[in-house]
């Protein structure tokens, strides 16, 4: 098995920060936005960001006028950070059947016939995009 190189949870929170200061922050920005909330230090934020580097999810340059001061960018978009843990959950706890960890969760999600409902529609648009696709 490959190198893990999607957050983890904790690790994702850094990354909201990221995502949604536009993609240029500083490190001291990103721990003054986290520090209260998740109640740690600036140290183990600081870990996190080398992680998040060392997964090659973030980037970094360093000031023009200030070589301590780091500004931070995304890599990937939270869209293909997304689609990397959602297919890592179904290889690692569905065996890669898609069908059944969809199953799986619709079984245990409590779906109200409204629900249900919007789901079908929801399956019937994602036909129609596919079947668009392959004529293309």
């Amino acid at each position: 098995m490959g190198k893990e190189t999607t957050p983890s949870e904790t690790e994702w929170l850094v990354m909201e920060v990221i995502w949604n200061s536009g993609g240029d922050i500083t490190a001291s920005e990103i721990i003054r936005t986290l520090k209260d909330s998740l109640k740690v230090s600036a140290r183990t934020i600081r870990v996190l960001i080398n992680r998040l580097l060392a997964k090659g999810v973030i980037r970094y340059e360093v000031d023009q006028k200030d070589s301590r001061v780091y500004h931070y960018y995304v890599v990937k978009s939270k869209e293909e950070c997304l689609a990397e843990k959602q297919e890592r959950f179904v290889r690692n706890y569905f065996g890669g059947n898609s069908t059944l960890a969809v199953a799986s969760f619709i079984e245990k999600a409590h779906l109200s016939d409204e629900q249900f409902q919007e789901l079908e529609l929801l399956v019937e648009k994602m036909k129609e995009v596919r079947k668009t696709d392959d004529e293309i």
